[in-house]
């Protein structure tokens, strides 16, 4: 009991269903996943290789192979209910030591993807949201009222302050801000659709992608990264209502309603520009199709100058979400490693009166500043990168980064699974989930690596390097006992079957 007694505890178990579906789909921001990323599944990439005009079939394979993660995680959910989630499920089926390992790779990767929202926030209020060129309808007419890197530090501030406040503020506003924004741009694609010159089902059809299987293959590597972040409802276990029940589905049903979203999206992109190959990779569009869509007819799009206007600022909201649902995960990953002292244990201060990890929220925004500085003060970092602002340049490889170090985790949650989650009732769909799951999150690794421009073609080693550097920590930390293994109400082995004890207490043998 008195063991029990010094691990440091979240608040009360107040989250529902719906508050956990909000943080994944938070997260994962669907709307600028849309918005941004659909060209690259298109072949819009250094490979020079996609899915084409197959884009949506490539969603589609993409979709399923997420969902075999996906039903990993619920897996594991179902029998622990840790904030640090992947930390914790890696640990059941490799070791704490490779657990640690895997929470130092996630968590710094979803912290570095926070602060990636953090300076993409600046540039997109002050460049896209305020605008003085006449050929860019922005939302206002007008010089922003301030810099880009203070945009970044009221964003920076915000966060903190919503964290703080409590997690179900948090899930709240994420659910207001995705929701929001997700309804706005599928009525949107729906019309675009209906108005479509052609709109058939050869966009469906393996015969329709430039290079075959090939292309399409390649479209599912970079496709994959649009479900980046559908995990992280697991975070919020140990604040949950009912975990047991609600983590699981939160996690499948966010799978589900993003594929649902995404191919709707991409088939609405491809019509959209007339199952053309040349206008989707064409740069002026790739850069931006949603808004390419959305201009008005006179300019080839499907919308006007308002409904324009309209989708920029849902933009914004989706990615104010994504912003707030990293921090939220990042700082119970970081208060969770903390807590089992496999990093410094200050970390793992709670303030009381809130329960909310006050002390992961700082560092996590500590972090944000810190890049926002770097894009403000070192402006030569990213020089090379794109004629963009720094601030954008700088989003561009922190994401790059972060999703980079979130699909090796992948790799190793679904690898440690054979051992993991052997006992479960059905092992025969662990094994067919695993063998998927590690072939999906090998392939995105690979798609993360081939033929990169610079300067992301550095980004493995970076990744690397930040993985050794978690090696170290994770020996040169002995930690504690998993507070999952410690705490009644963190897990449910008695009726999942497992040894409270634990499968393996240290190392990766």
């Amino acid at each position: 009991m008195e063991e029990k007694l010094g691990y440091e505890r979240l608040g009360a178990k107040r989250l529902r269903l719906v508050d956990c579906i909000s943080q994944s789909v938070g997260f994962m921001g669907p709307v600028f996943s849309a918005a941004f990323l659909i060209p690259l599944i298109a072949g819009v990439s250094a490979s020079g290789k996609g899915a084409g005009v197959a884009t949506p079939l490539a969603v589609l394979l993409a979709a399923i192979g997420t969902f075999a993660l996906g039903w990993i995680v619920a897996q594991y959910a179902r029998r622990v209910h840790a904030a640090g989630s992947l930390y914790d499920y890696v640990s059941n089926g490799l070791g704490a030591r490779a657990g640690a390992f895997a929470g130092w790779i996630y968590y710094g990767g979803t912290t570095v993807l926070a602060s990636a929202i953090a300076c993409l926030v600046g540039w997109y209020v002050h460049d896209v949201i305020f605008t003085v060129d006449p050929t860019v309808p922005g939302v206002v007419s007008a010089s922003s009222p301030l810099p880009m890197w203070a945009w970044s530090l009221v964003f920076v501030a915000a966060v903190f302050l919503v964290q703080y406040l409590g997690v179900h503020i948090s899930t709240r506003a994420q659910l207001t801000l995705a929701l929001a924004s997700a309804v706005v741009v599928l009525a949107f694609f729906v019309k675009v659709i209906v108005d479509a010159p052609q709109a058939n089902l050869e966009p469906f059809k393996p015969s329709s992608a430039a290079d075959g299987w090939s292309g399409i293959m390649f479209g599912v590597l970079y496709g994959v990264l649009i479900f980046v972040g559908f995990e992280t409802a697991a975070n919020l276990g140990e604040e949950t209502a009912e975990p047991r029940r609600s983590i699981p589905r939160a996690v499948l049903f966010t799978v589900l309603i993003a594929t649902v979203f995404y191919l709707i999206a991409a088939y609405a992109q491809i019509v959209g520009f007339g199952q053309d190959l040349s206008v989707i990779t064409d740069p002026a569009v790739a850069a931006a199709p949603l808004f390419a869509l959305g201009s008005p007819t006179s300019a080839g799009g499907y919308g006007s100058d308002f409904i324009l206007k309209v989708l920029e600022v849902v933009v914004l909201l989706d990615i104010l979400a994504v912003g707030l649902g990293a921090a939220v995960a990042s700082a119970r990953g970081i208060f969770a490693l903390a807590r089992d002292r496999r990093i410094p244990g200050g970390l793992a201060t709670v303030a009381h009166r809130r329960g909310t990890p006050v002390a992961a929220i700082a560092f996590v925004e500590a972090v944000s500043l810190i890049m926002v500085a770097i894009a403000q003060f070192a402006d030569t970092v990213f020089a090379d990168a794109s004629p963009s602002p720094h601030f954008f340049d700088m989003f561009l490889w922190l994401s790059t980064f972060g999703g980079f170090a979130l699909m090796v985790v992948y790799g190793l949650l679904a690898f440690g699974s054979f051992w993991g989650l052997r006992q479960g009732a059905n092992y025969a769909g662990v094994v067919i989930a695993a063998v998927i799951g590690v072939a999906i999150s090998v392939a995105a690794v690979f798609g993360g690596i081939y033929k990169q421009p610079a300067p992301f073609d550095l980004v493995w080693g970076y990744v690397a390097a930040w993985a050794i550097l978690g090696l170290i920590v994770a020996f040169v930390m002995k930690g504690r006992p998993q507070a999952s293994r410690v705490l009644d109400e963190l897990r449910s082995d008695e009726e999942a079957g497992i040894n409270p004890a634990g499968v393996r207490a240290e190392g990766i043998g």
